[in-house]
């Protein structure tokens, strides 16, 4: 096997498989923290709107708008993160991009107005992103193909449970601070310490390592430099801009899946936005007690690493053992195998919002709307996860990526508009109906991974590009 253009054998050296398991573990700790660090950063600000209102002269609607501009950032980032990794690798980008992040986050604590403030928040958004899609391809540069499931299933976790933990932090820092600008300040300082740690890990992307073993051995060639530099351009049109928005209206699968995980990040977001208010508004809740209620929302999204676990366990590595023994090569399952986390959870979310819903609204003890938020959002992580990894094996290394950043786009597309509306709905309606409105949407969701379970394979047989038949 030729040295430059291919691992030498299952034992090379090289091979991030094969590094040390504490090179592996701290590697896998250090970025995923940066991951938990750039949504934590974006949603630390929501408790902040009410002094944002009043130090920088502007109304509610603008206020709201640096904590959606944020993710409307996370939703572009990829445009300039991914061909950045494709060139550089991932270490180059975690390490370039990171510092450009905390810098306009920076900016947002020092700004004097409101437009100031929405631009350096999308900024910081932008330039964060990177921290949140790498930390998940480097995961499955580490990863075996049987253990990916499983291994990305967890990390899915850690960006939404950031998302949740922020208002409660938030909330704690302006009481002792008396300060919005502290809820910026309390980001940066966090995002300093982890990002240290990062500047000690090795690069994983292949096609990186490759070609610096090809220098180090002599054995580069400028032209194909010239080469990789086209292939990038390609790949940045191709992969993240136009073959992206093709699928998306495309293929049914896509288009389905990418609905489903935006109304799970919009319903995230509706969270983060609306739960103080309900707790304030029915509850009598205090400050302190504002920024507990976040605690439902955050052990949901903890938790919901165990089952999901538990169903890869028992489900897909005992299909997979079975597959393995009565087939000759070493073949996948069907994707569909990996909806089965998805399809309880979709069935607990509208129930466990109606239930947070109602309870609320008749003032039944504040423990019950919090438990129950708290299973609505473990559901949604079961839900996402589980198709998610579908779309990932059914597209398969080739298209894949650009699946994946169709869903992307539309996940922080919802996460972006849902703040703007949802605490005015939730004002209007009164917390019984506006959960309602959500809930019946996720019922009306419900059905999608259960139909790709049953046609899943009749659908990819269907689809203008190649899937995992």
């Amino acid at each position: 096997m030729n040295a430059i253009q291919d691992w030498t054998g299952p034992d090379d050296p090289e091979n991030p498989r094969n590094f040390p398991l504490s090179v592996q573990i701290f590697s896998i700790v250090a970025t995923t923290a940066l991951a938990f660090v750039s949504s934590f950063s974006g949603a630390i600000y929501a408790p902040a709107q009410d002094d944002v209102m009043v130090s920088l002269s502007c109304n509610y609607e603008a206020s709201l708008l640096p904590l959606a501009l944020f993710n409307l950032g996370l939703a572009i980032g990829p445009l300039i993160g991914a061909p950045l990794s494709e060139h550089y690798g991932r270490k180059a980008v975690f390490v370039l991009t990171t510092p450009v992040f905390i810098l306009f986050l920076l900016g947002s604590s020092f700004a004097k107005n409101i437009t100031t403030l929405c631009i350096c928040r999308l900024i910081a958004g932008v330039f964060a992103a990177p921290n949140v899609n790498n930390a998940s391809a480097l995961i499955l540069d580490y990863s075996e193909v049987r253990y990916r499931g499983l291994n990305i299933g967890i990390y899915y976790s850690v960006p939404s449970m950031g998302a949740s933990l922020g208002p409660l932090v938030g909330g704690f820092v302006i009481q002792a601070t008396g300060n919005w600008r502290w809820t910026q300040w309390t980001a940066i300082i966090i995002a300093i310490v982890l990002w240290i740690p990062l500047l000690f890990t090795k690069e994983t992307y292949k096609k990186v390592i490759l070609r610096r073993r090809a220098i180090r051995l002599g054995l580069s060639d400028q032209s194909s430099h010239q080469t990789s530099k086209s292939k990038a351009l390609r790949y940045f049109f191709t992969v993240l801009v136009r073959r992206p928005l093709h699928m998306l209206f495309t293929e049914p699968i896509v288009t389905f899946v990418s609905l489903y995980n935006g109304l799970i990040y919009g319903l995230l977001y509706t969270f983060v936005t609306c739960i103080p208010w309900i707790f304030r508004t029915y509850y009598g809740f205090d400050k302190t007690g504002e920024s507990l209620s976040f605690l439902g929302a955050s052990l949901g999204t903890l938790t919901a690493c165990g089952p999901f676990v538990l169903m890869d366990y028992l489900f897909y590595q005992n299909k997979l053992r079975k597959w393995n023994n009565t087939h000759d090569q070493y073949v996948q399952p069907p994707p569909e195998t990996r909806l089965v986390p998805a399809l309880p959870g979709s069935v607990v979310l509208p129930i466990s919002l109606f239930i947070a819903g109602w309870t609320a609204h008749y003032r039944m003890h504040w423990a019950v709307p919090i438990i129950f938020q708290g299973m609505a959002m473990m559901s949604c992580l079961l839900v996402y996860a589980g198709v998610s990894i579908f779309v990932l094996d059914a597209y398969g290394p080739l298209y894949g990526a650009s699946a994946s950043g169709a869903m992307m786009l539309a996940r922080y597309a919802m996460s972006f508009a849902f703040p703007m509306f949802a605490l005015r709905m939730f004002e209007s309606l009164g917390v019984g109906w506006a959960t309602s409105v959500l809930a019946f949407l996720t019922l009306m969701m419900a059905p999608i991974p259960w139909c790709f379970w049953t046609f899943g394979e009749r659908l990819r047989r269907k689809s203008k590009y190649e899937t995992s038949l």
